[in-house]
C-alpha cells in the first residue's frame, strides 16, 4: 500500500487510533459534496471517535480530516478492492473496533462503493448505522424549482449500448409520473444530452459543481444545452421534469425528420431490427408504425 502524508493507515500502526466505542459499529458517513462546511457535527464526532476510516480516496478524505484536525487512521476501500477488504474490516469489527465508511463525496452506496461492505457487515451480525449529510440529488432538486410528487434517481447512464438503451427506456417511463434525476461525468455529458434530445422536448435542468465555487444551474432543452456545454467541465446532476412523449410540438413531423430520427436510433442500437426502430420512432413522434414506413419509402423514392 502506498504511504501518504496525513493519517493514512499503514500495516505498522493499524492497531493505533482513538478510543473504542462501547459496541463495534460500521458507520456509513456522508461527507461534503464540495463545500467542506457541509458536514454535520455528528459526522465529525464519529470520524474522531472510530478506530478506522475506510475511504474511497485516501487523498480526498485525508484533506477533509486534516481540515478538521482529525487524526484517525485511513484505509483505502474503493471500487476495485472493496470485496478484498471485507474480511479484514469484519475482523477489525470483531476485535471491537468501530469503522467509518466514507466515499469521495456524498453517501457511500449511492452511485459510489459501499453496498458490498455494508451487506457483508450486516450478514456478519455487526451493527450498521447511517450518518446522513450532503446529497447532490437533494441539493439539485431543492434548487431546481421542479413541481413533482417525488422523484426517481437513476445514477449514471451505462456505457455499453444495449444496457444504455434499456436504461434510457426506463428513465423515460419513470418520468411519466415524477421527475427523474441522474448523474453524468463531463466526458459523457454531451452523449447523454444527444440521446435526451431525441427523447425529451421540454426544458431540463443541469446542476454543475454543486456547492462549489463555480456552482451553476442551467435550464434548456437537451438540444439547447448541447450548445451551452461544448467542452463540459466539473460534475453534473441532471433533472428531467415529469412529462410524457406527447409534449412534442403539435406540428406533424416531416418525412426528413422521421428519417433523421430513424437514422439516429439505428446508430444508437445497431443490433435492433428495422421494425423495432420504426416502432420507437412512432412512439417518439406520436405516429403509427405505418406512417413511419410510408415516410421512409417516400424519402427512398425521392432520393433515388
Amino acid at each position: 500500500m502506498r504511504l501518504m502524508k496525513g493519517p493514512v493507515l499503514s500495516e505498522r500502526h493499524e492497531a493505533s487510533g482513538p478510543r473504542r466505542e462501547a459496541k463495534a459499529t460500521l458507520y456509513v458517513v456522508a461527507t461534503p459534496i464540495g463545500h467542506l462546511e457541509d458536514i454535520t457535527l455528528r459526522a465529525l464526532r464519529i470520524l474522531k471517535s472510530v478506530q478506522l476510516v475506510a475511504a474511497e480516496d485516501t487523498r480526498r478524505t485525508g484533506n477533509l480530516l486534516r481540515h478538521y484536525n482529525i487524526d484517525t487512521p485511513i484505509l483505502s476501500v474503493h471500487e476495485h478492492n472493496e470485496g478484498a477488504r471485507v474480511a479484514r474490516l469484519i475482523q477489525r469489527l470483531g476485535a471491537g473496533d468501530s469503522i467509518a465508511l466514507v466515499t469521495d463525496a456524498g453517501t457511500p452506496g449511492i452511485s459510489d462503493p459501499g453496498a458490498t461492505l455494508v451487506a457483508a457487515v450486516r450478514a456478519a451480525g455487526f451493527r450498521v448505522e447511517p450518518i446522513p449529510g450532503a446529497s447532490a440529488v437533494i441539493a439539485a432538486i431543492s434548487a431546481a424549482g421542479v413541481k413533482s410528487e417525488g422523484f426517481s434517481f437513476h445514477g449514471f447512464a451505462p456505457i455499453k449500448s444495449k444496457a444504455r438503451k434499456l436504461w434510457f427506456k426506463g428513465l423515460i417511463e419513470a418520468r411519466r409520473d415524477r421527475a427523474v434525476v441522474l448523474f453524468e461525468a463531463p466526458h459523457r455529458l454531451r452523449k447523454t444530452l444527444e440521446e435526451l434530445s431525441v427523447l425529451v422536448k421540454c426544458q431540463i435542468i443541469v446542476g454543475r459543481e454543486l456547492t462549489k465555487i463555480h456552482e451553476e444551474f442551467v435550464f434548456g432543452t437537451p438540444a439547447e444545452l448541447l450548445t451551452r456545454f461544448e467542452a463540459p467541465q466539473g460534475e453534473f446532476t441532471v433533472i428531467v421534469p415529469p412529462g410524457t412523449l406527447d409534449e412534442a410540438p403539435a406540428i406533424p413531423a416531416t418525412d426528413d425528420e422521421i428519417v433523421t430520427l430513424f437514422g439516429q436510433l439505428t446508430e444508437t442500437d445497431r443490433t435492433g431490427s428495422k421494425r423495432d426502430t420504426a416502432r420507437m420512432v412512432a412512439d417518439r413522434l406520436g405516429l403509427t408504425t405505418k406512417l413511419v414506413y410510408d415516410a421512409l419509402e417516400r424519402v427512398k423514392i425521392t432520393r433515388g
